[in-house]
């Protein structure tokens, strides 16, 4: 067993990080274009910050948090998504006293108990951003606008965004009347986890992954027929914000998403029917854990997912974490000279290897084969009496020779011109 990985986890090799690399510098690219700046949060919280923030009824809460006591018996999680310890820094470190808004974005690792599949995994990674200080529709269309934004950077084709709004604190007490009457008529098919719902939070109902409960909320009716004017009036607005920007979208009244913090717009993107991206706007979070008013909006994107889905259009491009080149060493004082060699190449920003095992020379050039080097120089007593080596080129064969008084003034300018 302690060489099997904790089963929903995955390890990711050195053939694979590029690909994460790839991700995070366009993550960092995007988010530095629409002024975003990067926030690091802890790995575990206070159980409270998300009982409280996520909501007591959810799945994520209910089922799926990896919560345990600390020596000190304090209730710890790893932290089931990001917004909630995002929110909690905003307010511990009074970032709310920032000039409005405060744009954050995120890159980290989450934990549910779920059952492992494609793309979700136990631990799993996001990408994320947060708004905080700003209620308008422009904000809540530059959040969505980011998202989309994004996924074009990326190329992807297959995907499409579904918006929708799910009321405030005004019309949603008059709605969730409504839904607890619906349900009602039909909670002896509804699961157990969904009939102590009825009463505390109805709408999670819509949410539930339960066939015969997902099949009845489906008929429920919708929150954005039964919303106050404001709210009416603000998601008018943001579809006029996120169509003049030249944006589609489909209008998705059954997305509620999952965490209860939600209020007004929400919204997922979707890649071949599969959830990649979602998010909405949460206009009491900040106040519930204890800061001021402060209304936010932000999106959680999933990165394993979104790693197959730009698999599956061969959007990735080619790995070149390459050796420029390996200098092979025979004999003890060449062993040496390699070594110093190579030092000073990687003080000029040349990727170069030399043999650390004293291995023969054949089974050297086997190694500097085997790890995609660019270039070999063969180093031995005749090459170092004569201060002349000969560089081979392991994609053509060719040969030049370099002087190795000055082998790093020479290699840059080689490097270039194959570049």
């Amino acid at each position: 067993m302690l060489t099997k990985a904790p089963r929903g986890t995955k390890d990711i090799l050195p053939a694979e990080v590029y690909k994460w690399q790839y991700i995070e510098n366009t993550i960092t690219e995007v988010c530095n274009k629409f002024g975003y700046r990067q926030i690091r949060v802890p790995v575990f919280e206070h159980t409270e910050l998300f009982e409280h923030g996520v909501g007591d009824t959810t799945d994520v809460v209910q089922k799926e948090m990896y919560t345990f006591p600390d020596k000190g018996g304090r209730s710890i999680t790893l932290r089931p998504e990001g917004t909630s310890g995002v929110v909690r820094a905003y307010v511990e470190n009074n970032l709310y006293a920032a000039p409005a808004p405060v744009k954050l974005y995120y890159i980290l690792s989450c934990y549910r108990y779920e059952k492992p599949q494609a793309g979700r995994l136990r631990e799993f990674n996001q990408f994320g951003i947060e708004l905080f200080g700003a209620d308008t529709p422009q904000s809540d269309g530059e959040v969505l606008l980011l998202a989309h934004h994004f996924m074009q950077k990326l190329g992807l084709k297959n995907f499409k965004l579904y918006i929708n709004s799910i009321g405030c604190d005004k019309c949603r007490p008059r709605y969730n009347k409504k839904l607890i009457e619906y349900f009602t008529e039909h909670q002896d098919k509804l699961c157990g986890t969904c009939r102590e719902r009825l009463t505390k939070n109805p709408m999670r109902i819509i949410d539930c992954k339960n066939k015969p409960c997902k099949a009845i909320g489906e008929s429920a009716p919708m929150l954005i027929e039964e919303q106050c004017p404001d709210c009416k009036a603000h998601f008018e607005k943001v579809k006029e914000f996120i169509a003049s920007a030249g944006v589609e979208f489909e209008i998705d009244p059954t997305i509620v998403r999952g965490l209860d913090y939600y209020t007004t717009t929400v919204f997922e993107i979707k890649v071949d029917g599969v959830v990649i991206c979602g998010g909405g706007r949460y206009n009491n979070l900040v106040e519930q854990i204890g800061g001021p008013p402060s209304p936010g909006i932000g999106f959680g994107l999933g990165l394993e997912r979104l790693i197959i889905a730009l698999e599956n259009e061969n959007l990735f491009p080619e790995n070149k974490d390459c050796v420029n080149i390996f200098i092979a060493a025979i004999g003890e004082n060449a062993a040496k000279k390699a070594f110093a060699y190579v030092s000073e190449l990687r003080k000029n920003e040349i990727s170069a290897q030399n043999d650390l095992l004293n291995r023969s020379i054949k089974s050297q050039m086997k190694y500097a084969d085997k790890i995609g080097a660019e270039y070999v120089l063969v180093l031995g007593d005749d090459e170092i009496s004569s201060g002349i080596g000969k560089l081979k080129n392991m994609r053509t064969g060719a040969e030049t020779a370099v002087k190795l008084e000055d082998l790093t003034a020479q290699l840059i300018q080689i490097i270039k011109i194959g570049e």
